[in-house]
């Protein structure tokens, strides 16, 4: 598995491991071991990121609604604007060794990086001597339309942390590193008791076979055809904003989005809400024409309900 990852990826090596909050704790330590040296350990990270719920993924998640009860939490985690390249070099100082975005966050409201603050970071990172870290726990393994979302963007981390689809249901995650990182840990600085167990290893092994060009050409083909479907949609007066890449879209209301969740699970439609207002879609990767056609029809029913009412 470590090898299909890398040859499939810019990795030179894999960690591999049971979630994505263990995946980005590992990339949470690399980075400080990294930069220990030099007495650098703070990690950039961003305004609505999240990251998991273990202490340190937690710290790095800067929504404090999942703070709440579990401080202090541990320090070295300053909080940037998403998008905004100004905003990151002001927090850059010689005590910065990393900076860790998501390309798309996803409980954060399915908010897209654009592909320019990408290609800034990436420089920014190099000028600086700092690892770029991304974590494609929610938006990568072809949610994207391509296997990596890095590669939708066309930049490439120094590190990249994966889990959810990695293992089609069985609980395994991963932290790959280029040339620049593959030495950074040794021998007893991090580890992990079932992390590549054979069973999870071969459930990954299954779906990376799974993830065909025809698999991911199919994403992107109803990307195109979910966005052209939900237009109609967002002229609604409740409806603010529609975005998202291939098969991780989002639509920002300006009312709460509970009751609309609801009203479309008792039509057999599964969604969810972020961010109070931003109703979630997430549909398989091997969406068919039929069910996209189903969940369209059954969001217009339910809006036109929430209209007349």
């Amino acid at each position: 598995l470590a090898r299909e990852l890398c040859q499939r990826s810019f990795a030179k090596k894999v960690f591999l491991c049971n979630s994505g909050s263990e995946a980005n704790e590992a990339a949470i330590k690399l980075a400080r071991k990294f930069g220990s040296k030099d007495g650098r350990y703070e990690i950039i990270v961003f305004e609505n990121s999240f990251h998991g719920r273990t202490l340190g993924a937690l710290a790095a998640t800067a929504q404090p609604k999942f703070h709440e009860g579990f401080g202090p939490l541990p320090p070295g985690f300053p909080v940037a604007k998403f998008n905004q390249i100004d905003s990151v070099e002001r927090l850059i100082t010689p005590r910065t060794a990393a900076i860790l975005i998501e390309p798309i966050q996803g409980e954060g409201g399915v908010r897209p990086c654009s592909r320019a603050f990408l290609i800034e970071l990436r420089a920014l990172a190099d000028r600086r001597g700092l690892l770029l870290m991304f974590d494609g726990v929610q938006c990568s393994l072809g949610r994207t339309g391509d296997l990596f979302s890095y590669e939708t963007y066309g930049v490439v981390p120094d590190v990249l942390t994966l889990a959810k689809g990695l293992g089609g249901g069985m609980p395994i995650g991963a932290m790959l590193g280029s040339d620049k990182v593959a030495t950074v840990l040794g021998p007893g600085d991090h580890g992990t008791t079932f992390g590549g167990n054979p069973v999870c290893s071969m459930a990954a092994l299954a779906v990376l076979k799974m993830l065909s060009p025809q698999m991911l050409k199919n994403v992107k083909q109803q990307e195109d055809a979910i966005l052209k479907g939900l237009e109609p949609l967002a002229r609604y007066p409740f409806v603010r904003e529609l975005r998202g890449v291939g098969l991780m879209i989002g639509m920002e209301l300006t009312v709460p989005g509970a009751p609309f969740v609801e009203a479309c699970r008792k039509k057999g439609l599964l969604i969810n809400c972020t961010q109070q207002v931003v109703l979630r879609f997430l549909p398989p990767l091997a969406l068919s024409d039929s069910e996209r056609r189903f969940a369209i029809k059954t969001l217009r029913h339910v809006f036109e309900h929430a209209q007349a009412g």
